[in-house]
């Protein structure tokens, strides 16, 4: 028999649970508040199951799971919400929560089959599951408890039909996360779209997503559907939403809001059920302070938020990543030295998987060695490489290395009766040059050689930064 604890202040809803899961065969407590909550004695009283509503008068639910979790970890808690708290409920999953219910119950069966569902699962076999749907989708979450975290997360959200909104760096695989919250979601045999908004111009961007009617404009020669009708009732990704123009995030705040929308020169209005997974490298709520990005849209997008971790903090998963990468190329038989794992782990990826993949393939397609990648096999930007004093993830060179060259400086000056300050402060300027070339070619690597870029992350003008990467063309200016 399972023992199951009901909180909630509404006592018709009380009253209505226990009845229903006790013809069910459950043992349940029902408790109306957090001080009757609390004066559970957890020590004696075992629970396999609790359903825990989040809005209470006298209690935050958040704080009676965190409490329950502690007293009882293995207790599976459903948290029972409201659609205005979803976020909120998403917060309680990440603290422990096995799944959550909207209020008020439509229906019951759902609500059967749900709690039974926690009660019977068995969580080696689930994350089983997770691993191999992952995998599936290409997703490859290592030995890293970052990565189990966000996979484990991403599993419960995809089970809802919530918006989802993706952050990570460029290259982290917001994609691949996206395509593996399709799978794992009741909506897997439906269309899985994806767009890139960064990548399309604003006029075709609205043509892309909602269609457009024959003749609506120069080249519209036929009608064509948008990516909101083609997806129906599957999964809509639009990558980099934080280049999406004010307009188009007029008309997405709208979609979002009414699940309606037109196509370019028909005034009908269609429906859609699609989901909506948005993915971007930007803080969106910086860009909503900088009045980039409208807040309304933010809102809607960002009821769950799952961050996908840069490759340099989870590089455990390296040596698996390479497997899959070595497989996916069509040579499973080659393996990598361990001294090749060890080289491409001292590397920071400013590029990310993406950048790991690219090394991967070159590496592979190059290599004299038929079945083993030896580390000398691989080359990586030395600039960037990790060590015990120095981290590529600084916008600038560690200060240890400033501090090393100076400390030789005065050295060499102490030892070296000849050596003039003028010989000093050439050496110095020839310093400064080397530091700016490292300085800049770090730089370059993030920005996968986009200099105008670089240029602006390093507030220089595109002049100064050929002049630094060609000073030997300019040593006569």
């Amino acid at each position: 028999m399972f023992h199951l604890l009901v909180v909630d202040d509404e006592k018709e809803v009380g009253t209505f649970l226990s009845r229903l899961f006790t013809m069910k065969g459950y043992k349940v407590h029902v408790v109306n508040s957090g001080n009757d909550f609390y004066a559970i004695d957890f020590e004696q009283q075992h629970y396999d199951a609790a359903m825990i509503d989040l809005k209470l008068p006298d209690c935050d639910g958040l704080s009676l799971l965190q409490h329950l979790k502690l007293k009882q970890p293995r207790c599976k808690a459903l948290i029972m919400t409201g659609y205005s708290t979803v976020m909120t409920a998403v917060r309680a999953m990440k603290l422990g929560a096995s799944d959550y219910m909207e209020k008020p119950f439509i229906d019951i069966e759902v609500l059967e089959k749900q709690l039974e569902n926690l009660l019977n699962e068995n969580t080696a076999s689930n994350q089983h599951f997770i691993q191999r749907m992952a995998k599936d989708s290409g997703l490859i979450i290592g030995g890293s408890i970052l990565m189990k975290e966000l996979t484990e997360m991403a599993f419960k959200v995809a089970q809802k039909s919530v918006n989802v909104l993706i952050e990570g760096e460029t290259g982290t695989g917001k994609e691949v996360l996206s395509r593996f919250i399709h799978s794992a979601s009741p909506r897997n045999r439906e269309p899985f779209i994806a767009i890139n908004c960064g990548a399309i111009s604003e006029s075709l961007l609205e043509s892309e997503l909602f269609g457009h009617e024959k003749g609506a404009f120069t080249g519209a020669t036929q009608m064509r559907k948008g990516f909101f009708e083609v997806a129906g009732n599957g999964t809509l990704f639009l990558d980099e939403i934080a280049d999406a123009s004010p307009a188009i995030q007029v008309k997405l705040l709208r979609v979002l809001e009414t699940r309606e929308f037109m196509r370019v020169g028909n005034s009908g209005t269609l429906r859609t059920n699609a989901r909506l997974v948005a993915a971007t490298n930007e803080n969106l709520q910086q860009a909503v302070e900088n009045n980039k990005f409208r807040e309304d849209l933010f809102y809607r997008l960002n009821v769950v938020t799952l961050e996908i971790p840069a490759l340099r903090d989870r590089k455990e998963d390296i040596p698996l990543l390479v497997e899959h990468l070595v497989e996916r190329h069509g040579q499973p038989d080659v393996t990598f030295s361990q001294e090749s794992i060890e080289k491409l782990q001292l590397y920071d990826w400013p590029g990310n998987i993406r950048e790991l993949s690219n090394v991967v393939m070159r590496t592979l397609t190059l290599a004299d060695h038929e079945q083993e990648i030896t580390a000398d096999d691989i080359v990586l930007p030395t600039q960037v490489i990790s060590s015990k004093k120095c981290s590529a993830t600084d916008p600038h060179l560690p200060e240890n290395h400033l501090e090393e060259w100076r400390k030789k400086l005065i050295a060499d000056f102490n030892e070296n009766d000849e050596l003039t300050l003028e010989n000093i402060l050439l050496e110095i300027k020839q310093l400064e040059t080397t530091i700016g070339k490292e300085l800049v070619l770090q730089t370059l690597q993030k920005t996968y050689g986009n200099r105008n870029e670089a240029a602006k992350r390093l507030q220089i003008s595109m002049r100064k930064l050929r002049y630094i990467l060609n000073e030997k063309n300019h040593s006569g200016q």
